[in-house]
This record gives C-alpha cells, sequence and structure tokens, in this order.
C-alpha cells in the first residue's frame, strides 16, 4: 500500500519515537479519564509532555532544489487568492523564461489548483512521463482524491498530508515556488511557516472593510513567525462597464491602500474585477498565459516584477 494510500485510510492517532500509546474505552469521558490519569500513568504522561515541549518549535528544512518559496495567503476566502497564486506563478515564468517556477496548492479542504490549471489525474513519479503545463511545475491534493469528495479530516490528518505536500514531492530544481495558502490563520500557515524558510508573504485581499480586517490579521501572523511580508495585493478593486467604461468600485475604493500605510507595507499591484479573469480561471488557462497583452495579464506581470524586486537575494 502507497503512502499516500496510507495517509487517505488512516483513522488513529499514535506517538512516535518510542511512546506508548494506549487504547481508551470508547464510552470514557473527558473528565473520567482525567481523574483516572493517577500514580505511574499520570507520571509517565508528564514525563512525555516535558519532553515534547522541550523539543520546542521543529527546525526549518529547505526544500531540496528550491531557492526562493512565495507563499501568497489571505485571512479570508473569496478574495481571489488561488487566482492570485496561479497568475503569479505563471507571470514569474513569463518575465524570466530563465527561470523555473512551481505552483503548490496547500489547501487541503478547498484545492483549486487542478481546475485552475486544467490538470486532472494522479501525479506521475517518472520524470519521462513528467507534462511541464503552462511552463510551471504543480502539486496539489486535489490530484490525489477525487474533485467532489470531501476531506473530512481532523487537525493532524491534515498535517501529515502537509509534512508530505512539503517533503516528498520531487519538483527537481526551481527558482521559485509559489504556494497557495488555505484562508486563515490556523495549522496548516504555522506548519508551512515553521517547517520550511520563507521568502516573503503576499497579502490578497478585497478593498472591502471585512476582508482587510482578516487581511490584517494574516499579516499580522506571518510577522509573528518571521516571515517577512512582501505586500499587499488589491484584488477586484474595480469593475469597468465594458459598454460605457464606467468604473464602479463596488468592494470599495483604496482599502487595501489604506490596510498597507497602517502597516507598514507596500501595495504591489491593483488586479481589477474583470470577467476574462474569471472565465479565464474556469477554464484552467489563466489570463496571464490565454490572454497575455490584456491589461489584466498585464497586472499580474507587474505584481510578479514587484514580488521579485522585494525578495532579499532574488534569483540571478
Amino acid at each position: 500500500m502507497g503512502t499516500w494510500r496510507r495517509l487517505l485510510l488512516f483513522g488513529g492517532v499514535s506517538l512516535r519515537g518510542g511512546g506508548v500509546a494506549a487504547a481508551l474505552p470508547l464510552g470514557c469521558r473527558a473528565l473520567g479519564c482525567g481523574r483516572q490519569l493517577l500514580g505511574a500513568e499520570g507520571e509517565a504522561l508528564k514525563q512525555r509532555r516535558t519532553q515534547i515541549m522541550s523539543r520546542g518549535l521543529p527546525k526549518q528544512k529547505p526544500i531540496e532544489g528550491v531557492r526562493e518559496v512565495i507563499v501568497v495567503a489571505s485571512g479570508k476566502g473569496g478574495v481571489g487568492k488561488s487566482t492570485t497564486a496561479v497568475n503569479l506563478a505563471l507571470a514569474l515564468a513569463a518575465n524570466d523564461s530563465s527561470k523555473a517556477v512551481g505552483l503548490l496548492d496547500v489547501d487541503v479542504y478547498g484545492p483549486s489548483i487542478p481546475k485552475m490549471m486544467n490538470l486532472k489525474g494522479n501525479p506521475e513519479l517518472s520524470p519521462s512521463k513528467v507534462t511541464l503545463l503552462y511552463y510551471c511545475c504543480s502539486m496539489s491534493m486535489g490530484f490525489l482524491v477525487e474533485e467532489t469528495a470531501p476531506l473530512v479530516w481532523r487537525g493532524l490528518m491534515v498535517m501529515s498530508a502537509i509534512e508530505k505536500l512539503l517533503r516528498q514531492v520531487d519538483w527537481g530544481q526551481l527558482d521559485y515556488l509559489v504556494v497557495d495558502m488555505p484562508p486563515g490563520t490556523g495549522d496548516v500557515q504555522l506548519s508551512v511557516s515553521q517547517n520550511i524558510p520563507i521568502s516573503g508573504a503576499v497579502i490578497v485581499s478585497t478593498p472591502q472593510d471585512i476582508a482587510l480586517m482578516d487581511a490584517h490579521k494574516g499579516a499580522e501572523m506571518f510577522r509573528k513567525v518571521n516571515v517577512p511580508v512582501l505586500g499587499l495585493v488589491q484584488n477586484m478593486s474595480v469593475f469597468q462597464c465594458p459598454q460605457c467604461k464606467h468604473k464602479t468600485h463596488i468592494f470599495g475604493a483604496d482599502g487595501a491602500r489604506k490596510l498597507a500605510q497602517t502597516l507598514d507595507l507596500d501595495v504591489l499591484g491593483d488586479v481589477p474585477l474583470h470577467l476574462s479573469i474569471r472565465e479565464a480561471s474556469d477554464m484552467g488557462q489563466p489570463v496571464v498565459f490565454s490572454q497575455p497583452e490584456s491589461d489584466e495579464a498585464k497586472a499580474y506581470l507587474n505584481i510578479a516584477s514587484e514580488v521579485v524586486r522585494r525578495l532579499k537575494s532574488p534569483p540571478e
């Protein structure tokens, strides 16, 4: 049984590193269990807890062959984070054809990359069978499960999956790896930031106040775990009527710019609310690749240039 199949079928909890796992009766309640952990068993549990706490945070280990890791995050879902991540990765490749770019989807519960990149089926292990679509390597949990199948996993399962996505994917040699993070500031964000060195984070938000509140939290979280925040992307910044060309700020005007000033950050760029971006994403043909001369594609290309300019040691 393969590693991933074992992961998908995994339904229990194990203690590794010499620990012993004792099964508790199914009907045992938390308070009752707490009272029973006395004597030798209680002391053993205390020692085990002390050992775990003494280890501190996991040591960061670079992903083999990857030079720069750029995470794309947002505090709230539905602000265009995955669309930004996909087009940012393709824009990095388009701006400099000599650079190798990868795209990693760690949104385990709601993977979007397979759909947006028009990729289906299982990832191949043989280099001779690898297809480089849109000049970008891709990996997602969505390749390993059915498109409509929900992943009903607890936190430990998710952490195990993230560990395998980070450590058991052969990327080859990459100049940039763009990581599409799930929304929020939870287990996945902490697990990724604590396990691998991250060159910088890009925070995506609409100008709407509700979205900006969570974007603020996302930026502060990365600062707390010592991940440089490269700047903000103001997505869906304005809608222009295709007939009369009148511009409407559906989600508000310049909200991300005001937040950037508060956080002492830069706005990397504005992406308009445009039908072509949505249609291209749904068809699996990102706008940077399918419509490279459009204003929408140029917005992502400019954002990619700003991201590279802010990296401490961009690949030469």
